[in-house]
């Protein structure tokens, strides 16, 4: 069956992006310049090319993310092709769109990245991938590997982790795969999608980093951020670092979170950085099998019985229980330690990249620390841990001073 379809119109960058020939094209852009209907347009195109069977992927970070995406798409499906709707095949609860030519669009969310392994997908479009795990596009990449399928992100700055590693590397030009964009509010202004009375009125409600970011595409130096970016900058180093075990800190796993240890040597740098999931069990025989150095762990929870089993035979761990107020002394004696040059660590790391995203926001009850939604601070919180340590364990005992017998003297 032929198709008719007319492609809704597009501004100059949208057509630059989605009409690139680079397999991977990385968009770092401003808040509702039309990132995600252009990108629908995009894809939807890629899937009137293929056919019975062929499936490609929209994904998103959280699935109420994927639902919008999922609805727009109908919606503009139904303008573009409306008297040909009827030959399309809709499913609501799957978040899928099959084709007349049977080709499938599909609608995945990020938030479990094992989900995503094993089909064979021939595009994709990573929608705010500045927000999702660096997992996630792991597992998409796979995906993409029989194909040889393109794929293209598009999403807000935000901090400087995976995602802004990425568009980095798009950016500076190295890979002929890949093409950077960027799209401003502004650029948005001179096409006429936003008004430049509300860009203005953005900017005068909103904080300078956040509109920065959210409006002008430009990652900012702190943000949200407790560390400050030129004080995590200031404290990366090539790899471990070498020096013998001093202190560690040791974050366990909740539900889909990781077990994370953190070893620090006598000057504050990382020198060991382990990261794993496995049951209780296998847990408490890793732990057991470490340097008996002082250690602390975190002890909420379930972590208050594994404590007590690890801690026999090891006569330097104790616990450390998380509550609102706790670790936030936590996490600000770390920021200080960072920002006095205390404490180094390895970049290109897990625990590198949950450093530049872990953020603070302000609620009702006070600061919380934590990592972005859909992603993980275990070994951020398990170099807290053993930075805490750290600080507070007792000094190395010196050499005893040697005894010496003085003879009395009568004309001193």
């Amino acid at each position: 069956m032929e198709i008719e379809y007319a492609r809704p119109y597009l501004t100059n960058y949208q057509r630059a992006i989605i009409d690139s020939p680079a397999r991977f094209t990385v968009t770092e852009a401003s808040t509702k310049v039309g990132k995600t209907a252009s990108h629908i347009v995009w894809l939807f195109e890629q899937a009137l090319q293929g056919g019975d069977g062929n499936e490609y992927w929209w994904v998103a970070p959280v699935f109420v993310q994927t639902k919008i995406a999922f609805k727009r798409l109908c919606r503009q499906v139904k303008s573009s092709a409306a008297h040909q709707w009827n030959f399309f095949k809709q499913n609501k609860s799957e978040l899928t769109l099959t084709l007349p030519n049977g080709a499938v669009l599909v609608f995945k969310s990020a938030d479990n990245p094992d989900s995503l392994y094993g089909e064979d997908v021939q595009a994709a479009v990573f929608d705010e991938f500045t927000r999702a795990k660096e997992e996630a596009w792991f597992a998409l990449r796979s995906t993409l590997t029989a194909t040889r399928g393109k794929c293209k992100f598009i999403g807000n700055v935000r901090g400087r982790d995976w995602g802004y590693k990425l568009a980095q590397r798009a950016k500076n030009g190295a890979d002929p795969d890949y093409q950077y964009f960027k799209i401003t509010a502004w650029d948005a202004v001179a096409a006429g999608i936003l008004s430049r009375r509300e860009v203005l009125q953005a900017k005068r409600d909103l904080p300078k980093h956040v509109f920065d970011q959210l409006y002008l595409a430009e990652p900012v130096d702190d943000g949200s951020n407790p560390f400050g970016y030129n004080f995590l900058q200031a404290a990366e180093r090539a790899g471990l670092s070498g020096g013998s075990l001093a202190s560690l800190g040791i974050d366990l796993a909740r539900k889909v979170d990781w077990t994370a240890i953190v070893g620090l040597d006598s000057n504050g740098g990382t020198c060991r950085l382990d990261r794993f999931r496995k049951d209780w069990g296998q847990t408490k025989d890793t732990i057991r099998a470490l340097p008996d150095v002082p250690t602390t762990i975190d002890s909420t929870g379930v972590g208050d019985p594994i404590l007590e089993d690890v801690q026999k035979g090891r006569r330097n761990t104790q616990g450390y229980k998380f509550t609102q107020i706790s670790k936030q002394q936590l996490i600000e004696g770390l920021a200080a330690g960072l920002q006095r040059g205390e404490v180094t660590f390895p970049k290109d790391t897990p625990l590198a990249d949950e450093l530049y995203s872990f953020e603070y926001v302000h609620t009702r009850t006070g600061i919380r620390y934590a990592a972005p939604e859909g992603l993980h601070d275990d070994c951020v919180m398990a170099l807290a841990l053993a930075y805490h340590q750290f600080r507070h364990q007792p000094p190395k005992p010196t050499a005893r001073a040697k005894r010496v017998r003085v003879k009395s003297a009568t004309n001193w």
